[in-house]
């Protein structure tokens, strides 16, 4: 099948209905668009835009990002989940600085960024400099498989190998950048997963599953697997002056490098904890309504626990210097932390 037809289709509806006010858009730069393609994975647009505004406000090139501190990054970023790419974004600035601050401008440079896959690395070079590299994100990945039938799952390998075929094929040889935002644009606008507008479509002609009613069913979604409950404990220690205790979480793992409540099992007493751990004894306790969170591979059920604390002479030379990295947050004058999400809406509530 020639690309021209489909290329040229797809370019002539971008020039008319295509996004062009997009923040990122505007004073288009490879940081800038390195910045939103990191935020946009699994992430949706809207959700996007004010954290992208926000976060180019405070970090507006990469010289600032790198010279940073964790906390502040993570801070930008609080709320809009997925921190390892937060982490990975940071420790790319601090890599790309430390070798003269110029970010890449070959494939391989940039797949050699933490965070940085194929797809994203094509789309940076695409729309910053007008590269000829081929795309496939989630857009792009529900457009191709329509248009050519495809009803596998696009995350099964020979599938995806199939598609970045597909994809490197439609990929014009000029006008690149229109073309890898008039791909993402219609996926995201028109080829939509639910209630897509097909007689807006401007691949209608010579769509497949338009043309034999597949267009629902097409692409079948990830084999579901039934994602494991876990449980814990967030033990939120209160002192007189209203202010709670938080601690850095590990750099790795769940919330890694978040400050978060510390955490016990469900088979420990609290105040135990409370006293062995940190030092303090209990003066009060209360058990607030459990909340679970989902994660991509689990769900966690949260039980909340408040205590209102004050120092226990009888803990002997237990201390906070031996719980690890801990402080004491207020509310009405809140540190530029990053916080776990289910923290923040405690911390919320407890105001």
């Amino acid at each position: 099948m020639s690309k021209v037809p489909f290329a040229g289709r797809l370019l002539a509806w971008h020039k008319q209905h295509g996004r062009r006010d997009l923040p990122w858009q505007k004073a288009r730069n490879a940081y800038r668009v390195w910045i939103s393609e990191i935020m946009l994975q699994q992430t949706q647009v809207t959700t996007v835009i004010p954290y992208f505004q926000r976060f180019i406000a405070r970090f507006p090139d990469l010289a600032s990002l790198a010279d940073a501190p964790d906390d502040e990054v993570l801070h930008a970023w609080s709320g809009l989940g997925y921190y390892s790419r937060a982490r990975n974004l940071h420790a790319a600035a601090k890599r790309v600085a430390e070798a003269g601050g110029r970010l890449p401008r070959t494939l391989d440079g940039w797949l050699s960024l933490p965070g940085v896959g194929r797809s994203t690395a094509g789309a940076i070079l695409a729309l910053a400099h007008g590269h000829r590299y081929p795309i496939l994100d989630g857009n792009v990945r529900r457009v191709l498989c329509r248009y050519h039938g495809i009803e596998a799952w696009p995350g099964e390998p020979s599938t995806e190998k199939a598609l970045w075929r597909l994809a490197d094929a439609h990929t014009p040889a000029s006008r690149v950048a229109e073309y890898t935002q008039a791909i993402m644009d219609l996926g995201a606008t028109i080829c939509r997963r639910h209630q897509p507008r097909c007689l807006d479509c401007p691949l209608t002609r010579g769509c497949r599953a338009r043309a034999d009613g597949s267009v629902h069913r097409i692409p079948a979604r990830k084999p579901e697997k039934a994602r494991p409950l876990r449980a814990t404990r967030f033990l939120i220690l209160r002192r007189r002056n209203r202010s709670v205790m938080l601690e850095k979480r590990p750099p790795a793992g769940v919330w890694g490098g978040l400050w978060s409540f510390p955490e016990c099992t469900r088979q420990e007493e609290p105040a135990s904890v409370c006293r062995e751990r940190f030092g303090f004894k209990s003066m009060r306790i209360r058990y607030l309504p459990p909340r679970r969170h989902g994660f991509t591979h689990f769900e966690l059920d949260i039980e909340p626990v408040l205590l209102d604390v004050e120092p226990d002479r009888l803990a002997g030379r237990r201390t906070l210097m031996d719980a690890g990295p801990v402080l004491w947050y207020k509310s009405a004058s809140p540190a530029r932390l990053g916080i776990a999400a289910p923290v923040k809406t405690l911390l919320d509530e407890l105001n």
